[in-house]
C-alpha cells in the first residue's frame, strides 16, 4: 500500500500518510470541540439591559396596537342605550366632563375611550357644543361625537301671536319652562316687538327672545314701509305702526284688514275720531288686556285717556299692540274705498259703509242678532259706530250714544 493519498482521499482535505485504527477507536465518537467563550462585552450588563429593554419595547407596542383596536372597535361598535334618550350639555362644559357624564347615564360604556378617541376627531378649534340632544338607542360613540360636534340640538319654539301687547308678550315668556333668565327690566316700546314663532335650544335666555322679536320687526316695519303707498297719509313709521295695532286688534280675517285700513285713513283725511273700542281698552287697561268677559259699555266711551279715540283726534300716542306682518301690509296698502263706517255681521267678520244712512241700517241688524242672542244691544258699545237715528257729522266724528249706565 502506498504511504501517500490524494488530497481528497484525506480527512479535511489533509495531505499526509493513513494512519489505521483499530476497531474500537474507529467507533468511539470524536471529541466535540468546546463552544467559544462568550465575549465580556456580550456579558455587560448594558447589553443585558438594552436587550430588555427592546423586548419590552416591543411587547408594549404589541399591547398598545391590541389596545388601540380594541377602542376603535368599541368607539364605533353600537352603544349600551335602549332607548332614546335625551343628554344635555351645559354651556361651557369640557369633554371630560361631558364623557363622565356620558358614562354615568349608560349612553356609553366607557368615559376614557370616548375623550380620548373624541379628540383625534375635533380639529381647527371643533368642541363638542352645548345644548340638548335626542341620541338613538344603540347610538355609537362616534355617532354621539358627531351629533354634539354638529350643534343639531333640540329645538323647542313659543309662539307668540299677532296683537298681543308687550306686557302679554312678557307673560308668555316668562311662563316658559325651557327658557331661561329674566326679562329685561324696562318693557320694550308698544308695538315694537313681531309676533311670530321663535325656536330655540334649552338653555337660551329670553332677553336673547325679546332682542331678536325687536330686531325682527324693526326689519320688517322697514322692509313694509319703503314699498307703502305713495299717497299714505302718515306721517312716519310711528304713526304706521300705530294705526297696524288697531287694525290688528279690529279684526282676525286676513281678508278684511286692509278694508278695514281704509275705513281709518278715510276717516284721517276727514278729521273725523278714529272711534276704535280696542283703543278704548288699551287706555282702560293698559297692556294687560280686558279680561275677557269684560264688554265695552257705553259708559266706558266717555272716560277720558289718553287712548280714547271717542274723546281724541287723530291716532293714539302710541300703538295699543304688537301688529303682524299682515296687519302692517294692509296699512302700508289699503284698499280704495269711501267707506267710513263697519260694524260686526255676527259670523265673525263686518259690514261696511260709506254713509250713515247705509250704516245704521247695519247696525240695527246687528243689534237685532246681539238681542237674539239674549244681551242687552243698548248696554253693549258698537265700535265706531252710533245708535239708530243718532246724528253723526263725518266732518268731525261726533256721534250721539244713549246713556245706559
Amino acid at each position: 500500500m502506498s504511504d501517500t493519498n490524494q488530497s481528497n482521499g484525506t480527512p479535511n482535505g489533509q495531505k499526509g500518510p493513513i494512519i489505521p485504527k483499530s476497531a474500537n477507536e474507529a467507533l468511539r465518537p470524536e471529541r466535540v470541540p468546546d463552544p467559544p467563550k462568550r465575549s465580556r462585552k456580550a456579558r455587560s450588563q448594558m447589553v443585558i439591559f438594552l436587550n430588555f429593554l427592546m423586548t419590552l419595547v416591543v411587547f408594549v407596542i404589541v399591547l398598545a396596537v391590541i389596545g388601540a383596536y380594541y377602542a376603535i372597535s368599541a368607539y364605533q361598535s353600537p352603544g349600551p342605550l335602549t332607548t332614546n334618550s335625551n343628554f344635555i350639555v351645559r354651556n361651557g362644559a369640557g369633554l371630560a366632563e361631558i364623557s363622565n357624564r356620558l358614562e354615568a347615564n349608560n349612553i356609553i360604556s366607557d368615559a376614557r375611550i370616548f375623550r380620548y378617541l373624541t379628540v383625534t376627531y375635533l380639529h381647527d378649534g371643533e368642541t363638542l357644543r352645548s345644548g340638548e340632544y335626542e341620541i338613538k338607542a344603540g347610538a355609537s360613540m362616534k355617532d354621539i361625537m358627531e351629533l354634539l360636534k354638529s350643534g343639531k340640538s333640540i329645538l323647542y319654539s313659543v309662539t307668540l301671536p299677532e296683537g298681543l301687547t308687550v306686557r302679554q308678550i312678557f307673560n308668555k315668556l316668562q311662563a316658559d319652562t325651557v327658557l331661561e333668565g329674566d326679562l329685561p327690566s324696562a318693557l320694550p316700546a308698544e308695538g315694537s316687538l313681531r309676533p311670530d314663532t321663535y325656536k330655540f335650544t334649552r338653555g337660551t335666555k329670553r332677553t336673547e327672545i325679546v332682542q331678536q322679536m325687536a330686531g325682527a320687526q324693526e326689519k320688517l316695519v322697514d322692509q313694509i314701509w319703503e314699498k307703502r303707498d305713495p299717497n299714505l297719509a302718515l306721517a312716519n313709521k310711528q304713526e304706521f305702526v300705530t294705526l297696524a295695532s288697531i287694525v290688528e286688534k279690529e279684526t282676525g280675517l286676513a281678508d278684511e284688514r286692509a278694508h278695514v285700513a281704509s275705513v281709518f285713513l278715510n276717516r284721517i283725511g276727514k278729521g273725523m275720531r278714529l272711534q276704535s273700542d280696542p283703543t278704548i281698552i288699551y287706555g282702560l287697561f293698559g297692556g294687560d288686556g280686558k279680561p275677557a268677559d269684560r264688554p265695552i259699555y257705553q259708559s266706558d266711551l266717555k272716560k277720558e285717556t289718553a287712548y280714547n279715540t271717542y274723546i281724541i283726534k287723530g291716532l293714539p300716542p302710541t300703538p295699543i299692540a304688537n301688529p303682524g306682518r299682515d296687519a302692517l301690509e294692509a296699512v302700508a296698502n289699503p284698499w280704495k274705498t269711501q267707506d267710513l263706517y263697519f260694524v260686526a255681521d255676527g259670523t265673525g267678520g263686518h259690514v261696511f259703509a260709506a254713509t250713515l244712512e247705509d250704516h245704521n241700517a247695519n247696525v240695527k241688524r246687528w243689534r237685532k242678532l246681539v238681542a237674539e242672542k239674549g244681551e242687552d244691544p243698548s248696554a253693549i258699545a258698537v265700535d265706531g259706530q252710533p245708535d239708530d237715528g243718532a246724528a253723526a257729522t263725518p266732518g268731525s266724528g261726533t256721534q250721539q250714544k244713549k246713556k245706559t249706565n
